[in-house]
């Protein structure tokens, strides 16, 4: 395995220190120097192995040319969604309809790379499965797992995690075990008068071995003592010690069972909350992965639990460490530990309100979905994308459970067609078409929530070259459009029908398409998306008819009408195609202007496509320049995100011989040798490196 200095991933930023664990980080380490592939840290709720995954993780980093990437699995609620949480993760972009486990085995192949799966209990055999798959299929692939139980896995090494060290009863170097380290650590914020006394020590000590060093139990109680003092707080313990007795319960099945001291600490934490704070612990639960302050107002509230308390209330939390503050580029969101978490769904089914509160929770994010679908073709795209990557857990929730236990297929139609924007436009087709097939095939037959969605599918099929899919939705669509005489609704079956055309090859016939409908007039409806879609494919089509002038007058109009919106993603679009046109007539200034400019709106969407595209577009104008090394430096960029993609250049013929012709002319100002260096280095670039050498004016 390579050992280079290698900062890549996604590890969060450690939010305090790491106290002990140095025997267990070192084990780790050892297994992973030798043959394991997989390790898999044990251990019960609280007792510290995400955050002790996450250390070794980052202490073992730099051994790993692709770096360490964590993947979340708490959220998820069904198996078949964690190769879709595992790609999000990495960030891995295929648009194709290959088994996404089978394009995770590709992608992992020659990348040496650690991997995170944290929480996975719930999801044991889906872990399991996905565990072997990828590390037989990838050489340079680890995978370190945390888990209440072992995954069962052929060659799974397992590592329990106990408590923390706690000193035995006359121990002269009590104050100096971990468990007592952590909580004093832990505690000095609450504590700003602490005096270091002999008494004031061994009060400490007896508290944390009356937690049994349990990391999470230590920091709830660390969290207490700003009200209570260290002698009250152990009180209060023994109490609940008392009442408690012992448990057999344990927790998913889990070895070893559920800790006494684990639920005792949990358990007083609820009582010294205020009714109204334990009610919104309660009600929290039913979100995955963060949300906002707004989500749990509009999920959370009624006449229980008044609105304009939310906010107070979500900050006593904080302060009680019963949630984790997020900090994102826009309102601060928030998270539950997962042990925590389950304590509280626990109590919400004790008070009966699970049901209800699931269906506030998806009643929230269709709303959500509806408002982005609304906006979406406006001045706040990015804004929105940022949003709808932050809610994402909480989006494939909401579908989860529509398709699932909640039996709302309609909500789900509806949910996932709204979503198209996300799905489509932000790099999320193959999870969109996931959640859009399940719901066409249970929701509704007929109603304009149906052909929403349908034409939403057919476009993300049209994105993954599925032409038999595309063709079929395409006739489902046209038959509805046709009935309805719907303007709005015969411009996104001329998507579909067009487009398919497009992607064939056949470009005067797409043309034949798109002019039958009205894409340059505002008819408002619930096709915006695909009027701009239209309009933004007569132009390549244009281009590809050779009509270049025509192409360049048809795409300065669909760039007026996205600049009076305040509109990015389809203006992007526009300024592509226009580069393509302007190139065609050899005003090479221009089209590299407008390629650059195309190339900033997609990253800033992430539209991985969009990127690919305008690489090449680059890559053409270098190697017309006589730049040979650029071009090829540039094709090597733009091959890296198709092969994430899934199929080169979309499979459409002129994108296919556009890209052919570049690598001749680049071959033949660089030299054979010197293409193959740049190509590999620009194969090698990551996505940073890609825009700032891409947007360079060379």
């Amino acid at each position: 395995m390579a050992v280079e200095q290698s900062r890549a991933g996604n590890l969060p930023a450690a939010r305090t220190t790491m106290v002990g664990r140095g025997s267990e980080l070192a084990e780790i380490g050892r297994l992973f120097a030798g043959t394991a592939r997989l390790v898999t840290l044990t251990g019960v709720g609280g007792v510290g192995k995400t955050r002790l995954a996450l250390e070794a993780a980052a202490e073992l980093q730099p051994r790993f040319r692709d770096g360490a990437w964590v993947v979340e699995l708490s959220s998820l609620r069904e198996g078949r969604s964690l190769p879709y949480a595992i790609a999000e993760a990495l960030p891995l972009v295929d648009q194709s309809t290959r088994p996404m486990i089978d394009v995770l085995a590709d992608y992992l192949a020659g990348r040496e790379l650690l991997l995170v799966l944290d929480t996975c209990e719930h999801l044991v055999d889906a872990c399991s499965l996905a565990a072997q798959a990828l590390v037989e299929a990838a050489p340079g692939l680890r995978i370190l797992a945390t888990s209440r139980r072992r995954l069962e896995a052929g060659g799974e090494e397992v590592l329990t995690v106990e408590p923390l060290p706690v000193p035995e009863p006359g121990d002269p170097t009590a104050s100096q075990a971990d468990a007592v380290v952590l909580l004093r650590e832990r505690a000095a914020p609450c504590l700003p008068g602490f005096k270091d006394t002999d008494a004031e020590r061994a009060g400490l000590v007896g508290l944390a071995r009356r937690l049994d060093g349990l990391p999470l139990a230590i920091e709830l109680a660390a969290a207490r003592l700003g009200e209570l003092s260290v002698g009250e707080l152990t009180e209060r313990l023994d109490d609940r010690f008392a009442v408690l007795g012992e448990t057999d319960a344990v927790v998913y099945e889990a070895e070893p069972p559920w800790h006494q001291a684990m639920r005792t600490a949990i358990g007083w934490s609820h009582e010294l909350c205020t009714p109204a704070e334990r009610l919104l612990w309660a009600r929290l639960s039913v979100f995955a992965g963060t949300f906002d302050a707004e989500a749990a107002r509009q999920v959370c509230a009624d006449t229980h639990l008044a609105a304009e308390h939310v906010g107070g209330l979500l900050v006593a939390l904080v302060e009680k460490s019963i949630l984790v503050p997020q900090p994102t580029g826009g309102a601060e969101r928030y998270r539950m530990l997962d042990t925590l978490r389950e304590f509280g769904a626990d109590w919400l089914r004790g008070l009966g309100e699970e049901a209800e509160l699931r269906c506030r929770h998806r009643i929230h994010y269709r709303a959500l979905a509806l408002r982005g679908d609304t906006a979406w073709m406006g001045p706040d795209q990015a804004a929105w994308h940022e949003r709808m990557v932050c809610e994402h857990a909480n989006l494939r929730a909401a579908l989860d459970f529509c398709l699932g236990e909640g039996e709302d297929a309609y909500t789900a139609l509806e949910l996932a067609g709204a979503l198209w924007f996300y799905w489509l436009c932000c790099g999320v087709l193959r999870e969109g078409r996931h959640y859009l097939d399940r719901a066409l095939s249970l929701g509704p037959r007929s109603g304009a929530v149906r052909s929403k969605a349908v034409w939403a599918c057919g476009a993300i099929a049209l994105g993954q070259v599925d032409r038999a899919a595309a063709a079929r939705l395409a006739g489902e669509l046209r038959a509805r459009a046709e009935e309805a005489a719907d303007p709005a609704m015969l411009c996104a079956a001329a998507h579909l029908d067009g487009g398919l055309l497009t992607l064939t090859g056949r470009p005067a016939e797409a043309a034949t398409v798109f002019d039958a409908v009205p894409y340059a007039e505002e008819h408002g409806g619930a096709y915006t998306g695909a009027r701009f879609l239209v309009w933004a494919l007569r132009v390549f089509v244009h281009t590809n008819l050779r009509e270049f002038a025509e192409a360049c007058a048809v795409a300065d109009a669909l760039r007026a009408a996205c600049v009076g919106r305040g509109e990015l993603w389809a203006r992007a679009f526009a300024d592509y195609v226009h580069g393509q046109a302007a190139y065609g007539l050899g005003r090479f200034a221009e089209a590299a202007a407008h390629a650059r400019t195309a190339l900033e709106g997609k990253a800033l969407l992430h539209d991985s496509i969009g990127i690919a595209t305008a690489v090449d577009l680059l890559a053409s104008l270098a190697a017309t320049a006589g730049q040979g090394e650029r071009a090829a430096r540039l094709l090597g960029m733009g091959q890296r995100t198709w092969a994430d993609i899934g199929r080169p250049q979309l499979g459409i013929p002129e994108l296919i011989a556009a890209r052919e012709a570049c690598e001749r002319r680049a071959r033949a100002s660089a030299g054979d040798a010197a293409y193959e260096a740049a190509f590999r280095k620009g194969m090698r670039d990551s996505g940073d490196d890609v825009l700032t050498y891409a947007l360079h004016q060379a």
